[in-house]
C-alpha cells in the first residue's frame, strides 16, 4: 500500500466549503491498521465483549453494536463479571 503525505494549510481552505471537502478527503484516505479489537470472536459468527464494572453503561452495548456492525455480524453477548450473578450480567445484542 502506497502512503501519501496529506498536509493542511491555510491556502487550502480559502472557503469552508473547501475545508469541509478536504476533510472529507482525509477521512476516506486514512487507513486504521487497529481500529478496535474484540474480545472474543467465536466461530467467526459471534461477538463476545467482557467487562468487569459495577453497572453496565449504554455506550457498552453501543460498542457492541458498533462491532457488530463494522464485522457484518448479527449476534454479539455483552458479559459483564462484575454483576452480582452471571443472569444479571449477561447481555444478547443483536444487529
Amino acid at each position: 500500500m502506497m502512503a501519501m503525505n496529506l498536509q493542511y494549510t491555510p491556502s487550502n481552505a480559502s472557503h469552508p466549503a473547501h475545508c469541509l471537502s478536504w476533510l472529507w478527503f482525509l477521512s476516506c484516505v486514512m487507513v486504521f491498521q487497529e481500529g478496535f479489537r474484540v474480545d472474543l470472536l467465536v466461530e467467526d459468527t459471534v461477538i463476545v465483549e467482557l467487562k468487569s464494572v459495577e453497572k453496565l453503561a449504554p455506550v457498552h452495548s453501543k460498542q457492541v453494536l458498533t462491532y457488530l456492525r463494522l464485522m457484518n455480524l448479527h449476534i454479539g453477548l455483552l458479559i459483564n463479571f462484575g454483576a452480582p450473578t452471571l443472569k444479571e450480567g449477561l447481555r444478547r445484542i443483536a444487529n
